[in-house]
């Protein structure tokens, strides 16, 4: 039986007079990687965001881990935090700090990890993302975009989270680069059994990673289900989203896989 991880209950997202969300739910289960697309202004990252508690909607609920983010104390929230990870759009590396320090803050924050232990978390994180201890050392300025997204990653996975956010994960990469940290997310996914809620418009990691999505448009979700389930919907959205040559080459190699 499946546990739900995430339920988004009747929310409303307000602006001023402007609406973004209009009675949204949505429930994501344990160990699924759910993907919310959409387009420019469907409020997909708004609502990530009110997922992790980052944002307040105008009304309803967000609960995670079954624990209310609008109605429940501080100490409350913070304990849960420290159960989910997040990867910002571009890395979101503090950069005042070395790779070392950057992936050690969460620990430090803690207040309960010694500087022995945490230098073992680091490196040991490092490792899983692919990185070279050696790079400890360095800026994030001193690093490509590839090493940027992999150290946010290692950032993101320091606490050990059950949850994993993720915002455009691979933005700005190349394609090359991306189709490898997307193989990462995926490889530490099942290694480490997240469950992951992303955000992206990028067709190749959509397919890649996907288990369910959400589409989001005219202020609701217009359509939710499997990548196989979604394309079906006749909403203009949906039909123009996948009907460019990349949208088909994309399509083309589900159908390829299922078949497989």
């Amino acid at each position: 039986m499946k546990r739900c991880l995430i339920e988004v209950n009747n929310l409303w997202t307000k602006f001023g007079d402007h609406v973004v969300h209009r009675d949204v739910s949505l429930a994501i289960d344990r160990a699924e990687v759910l993907s919310l697309v959409g387009g420019s202004g469907s409020g997909k990252t708004t609502l990530l965001r009110q997922m992790m508690g980052l944002e307040t909607p105008s009304a309803g609920e967000v609960k995670v881990f079954g624990v209310s983010l609008q109605h429940n104390d501080p100490e409350e929230i913070r304990r849960i935090r420290n159960r989910w990870g997040v990867l910002f759009q571009q890395g979101a590396l503090f950069s005042a700090l070395t790779v070392y320090d950057n992936i050690a803050l969460p620990l430090r924050e803690l207040g309960t990890v010694d500087e022995g232990l945490i230098r073992e978390l680091v490196l040991l994180k490092l490792e899983m993302v692919g990185i070279e201890a050696a790079h400890a050392a360095k800026m994030p300025s001193d690093l490509s975009g590839g090493m940027v997204k992999r150290v946010a990653l290692a950032r993101a996975l320091a606490l050990e989270p059950e949850l994993l956010f993720l915002d455009e994960p691979t933005a700005g990469l190349d394609p090359d680069r991306s189709e490898s940290f997307v193989q990462l997310i995926e490889d530490l996914r099942r290694e480490l059994e997240l469950t992951v809620v992303m955000v992206t418009h990028d067709l190749d990691t959509l397919i890649s990673l996907s288990s369910r999505v959400a589409v989001l448009c005219d202020q609701r979700i217009v359509a939710i289900g499997s990548l196989a389930e979604v394309v079906k919907s006749s909403h203009r959205f949906i039909t123009n989203f996948f009907q460019g040559e990349r949208g088909k080459r994309a399509l083309q190699a589900l159908s390829e896989a299922l078949v497989k």
